[in-house]
């Protein structure tokens, strides 16, 4: 496919030191072939381990990447925003920093842009456990019921936003794992085409997963409540 312009990829990790060096460095050669000017943002959530210490010797070995770290550790959604606001060019895309997907199929989400505010993956065959196969199950029932919106995957960490989206859906305030649910809300609250694209999933090869546990759940319901009460006041915006 041609190059785009410019695109800024970020990854978000959190306690990732056996998963962050071989993610951006498979990324780099992929996105020298989608961009003509590109940047790669590592988000480092307060990690305990030593993503954060890898992070800088990446950031000091090639000058298209850069760290940011988070101090103490704020949550998955502090982590998706810290990236979409510290993204510096006009299109934007991230995926999860766990090593569960494959960045190449980047290039499948430029393709689908088209004309669109969003491209937002689903992943074709989840290799997660049955516990987080349940949850995903609620979150659909729950944000039907909440916001009206059915995505096939409402959680794939694999999303490409223009900046217009990125301007339109912000201020984003979930901190949390309720982002991706705020993200697609304020998206469809405010008329923004998205297109869906379906991706690959890998099992885990390394650390741990930390989206399956009451607190993150309780944690979530209350965000999306908080969201909906604000988005029932909230006007449409004029997208720029």
């Amino acid at each position: 496919m041609k190059k785009v312009k410019e695109l800024s990829v970020f990854f978000p990790f959190w306690n990732e030191e056996n998963n962050i060096e071989q993610v951006v460095l498979k990324a780099i050669p992929v996105v020298k072939k989608l961009a003509q000017k590109w940047e790669i943002l590592m988000i480092d959530d307060g990690s305990s381990d030593g993503t954060a210490r890898i992070g800088r010797k990446l950031a000091r070995s090639h000058s298209n990447l850069r760290l940011i770290s988070h101090n103490p550790n704020r949550g998955y959604g502090a982590a998706l925003k810290s990236g979409l606001k510290n993204s510096k060019y006009d299109l934007v895309i991230f995926t999860d920093g766990d090593g569960q997907f494959d960045f190449m199929e980047a290039s499948g989400f430029l393709e689908k842009l088209n004309g669109n505010d969003m491209v937002i993956g689903y992943r074709s065959v989840r290799k997660d456990s049955l516990i987080r196969h349940l949850l995903m199950m609620y979150l659909k029932i729950h944000d039907y019921i909440l916001f009206g919106f059915n995505f096939k995957d409402i959680d794939c960490g694999f999303k490409l936003f223009t900046k217009k989206a990125i301007k339109t859906i912000s201020p984003l305030k979930s901190e949390g794992a309720m982002i991706t649910t705020e993200i697609l809300a304020r998206a469809k609250k405010n008329r923004l085409k998205i297109v869906q694209v379906s991706v690959n999933h890998y099992p885990r090869k390394y650390g741990r997963q930390s989206g399956a546990n009451l607190r993150v759940l309780l944690r979530a319901l209350k965000e999306s409540l908080i969201l909906w009460r604000e988005l029932q006041k909230q006007p449409v915006k004029q997208a720029k």
